[in-house]
């Protein structure tokens, strides 16, 4: 790995004590957050928990250096992807480790909750071990965009995010009518909205290209290039299973929906008392 002189250290110190989110919770739409779909899988996602149960167990394994921000950026030293890393000294391992490193609790949660939400079905439809791949290659071809967008930036960047929208542009290209359930915020208003998953993944996939095209790689924040590298490897490596269903005829099948039952859930409405105005 690339060595760090104390002048080094002394330079790059803004850039590791700053929350290390990129890779991260970009994946909200604003005060828009999908919180489930409508579109059960035929069987248990066991690589999908797994993945889970990995990134939330090495995530808790190093967070007691999250008080010491020397130790912290001594560990994302060896183990998160640094650009100039990969381009200077062939650091292409990163590329990997990264994906299992977050840069909190909220980075973590976010990108989980998109991993339980889309990424049953896309397992349901590959199967377990070619969808382990598809993961891991969505999140590696991430990574590489991520790279080729600031090949020489310092900022270490961690997370699972470029894999997860690798798994979004599966569920687009399979799914797109299927329903998303949207928690729209509005100050103290919250309303839950069923959209169609291909108008929660457009608006998605066009904010990443509107952050990247409006920052650099060089800066701290979300790594949207790495957002949208991921999402565009999804659609791809997706496309071998979109054919062999039948392609536009698997569309034309089912509409766009899922190939069976959509799950329905009852909104109850709250018991707050309204208060009458006088």
């Amino acid at each position: 790995m690339y060595a760090w002189t104390p002048q080094q250290r002394a330079e790059t110190r803004p850039f590791w004590v700053v929350p290390l989110d990129k890779f991260g919770h970009g994946a909200t739409l604003g005060p828009m957050l999908p919180i489930r779909d409508h579109n059960p899988s035929g069987r248990i996602p066991y690589v999908t928990y797994a993945l889970m149960a990995l990134n939330i167990g090495i995530f808790i394994s190093y967070w007691p250096l999250f008080s010491d921000d020397r130790a912290l950026f001594e560990f994302y030293r060896n183990w998160a992807l640094f650009p100039v890393l990969v381009t200077q000294e062939g650091a292409y391992d990163t590329l990997f480790y990264s994906m299992f490193l977050h840069g909190g609790w909220m980075h973590l949660a976010g990108n989980m909750l998109f991993l339980w939400i889309f990424g049953d079905n896309i397992e349901d439809e590959m199967g377990s071990v070619p969808y382990l791949g598809f993961y891991l290659a969505s999140g590696i071809g991430a990574g590489l965009v991520h790279v080729a967008a600031g090949p020489m930036s310092v900022v270490p960047t961690v997370g699972a995010s470029g894999a997860i929208a690798g798994v979004m542009g599966g569920y687009l290209l399979l799914f797109p009518k299927a329903r998303v359930d949207i928690l729209i915020i509005f100050v103290i208003f919250f309303k839950i909205l069923p959209v169609p998953a291909w108008i929660m993944l457009a608006l998605w996939f066009g904010f990443q290209l509107v952050g990247g095209f409006g920052s650099s790689a060089d800066e701290g924040g979300v790594a949207y290039w790495a957002h949208a590298g991921g999402f565009i490897a999804g659609v791809l490596l997706t496309i071998p299973v979109f054919l062999r269903k039948g392609g536009r005829r698997f569309w034309a099948q089912t509409d766009g929906h899922p190939p069976h039952p959509e799950a329905s859930y009852d909104y109850v409405l709250s018991r707050i008392p309204k208060v009458k105005r006088r």
